[in-house]
C-alpha cells in the first residue's frame, strides 16, 4: 500500500465545495439544507476515510499470512 496525495486533495475539494455551498444556502435563508449539505460532506469524508483503514488493514493482514 502507497500512501496517495490524491486522498488528501480530494478531502479538500470537498471541504471546499460543502463551505461554499452552505454560505450560498445559508445567504438565501436555507439553513437546514446548508445543515444537511455539510453532513453530506462530512459523511462523504469519513467514507473516504474508513475505505483507506480498510485498506491498510487488509495489508497488513496480507504481509502476516503464511
Amino acid at each position: 500500500m502507497t500512501f496517495d496525495v490524491d486522498i488528501i486533495f480530494k478531502i479538500a475539494a470537498i471541504g471546499i465545495i460543502v463551505a461554499v455551498l452552505s454560505q450560498v444556502l445559508i445567504r438565501a435563508g436555507r439553513e437546514d439544507q446548508a445543515m444537511m449539505t455539510t453532513l453530506a460532506g462530512i459523511l462523504v469524508v469519513l467514507f473516504l476515510i474508513v475505505q483507506m483503514i480498510y485498506e491498510f488493514f487488509e495489508t497488513v493482514k496480507a504481509m502476516f499470512q503464511f
